[in-house]
């Protein structure tokens, strides 16, 4: 299938490298940042390589990086719900 939107996939991998160098900008190590935020090294490493992260850890990192609140977004009710209705209907 093709698509000019990107796929799920991409998403996880592109959230995984902003990341990576915002973690590294920060000089933070995998090491401190797992401990500080409350996940598992094994996650945050796993994410980094991945893009795999339960969403509760997901957000636990995000916080820690001040950036909780670029969620705000996610989901929210779309001006024009008819759109996504059309995706839908038979």
């Amino acid at each position: 299938m093709y698509s000019l939107k990107p796929s799920p996939y991409q998403v996880m991998q592109n959230l995984a490298q902003r990341h990576r160098k915002i973690r590294r900008r920060l000089k933070l190590s995998q090491e401190e940042m797992a401990e500080r935020s409350g996940v598992s090294l094994g996650s945050l490493k796993r994410f980094e390589n991945s893009g795999k992260i339960s969403l509760e850890s997901l957000l636990k990192l995000i916080h820690l990086l001040g950036r909780l609140e670029d969620f705000d977004h996610v989901l929210s009710e779309s001006e024009n719900s008819d759109d996504i209705k059309k995706l839908f209907s038979k």
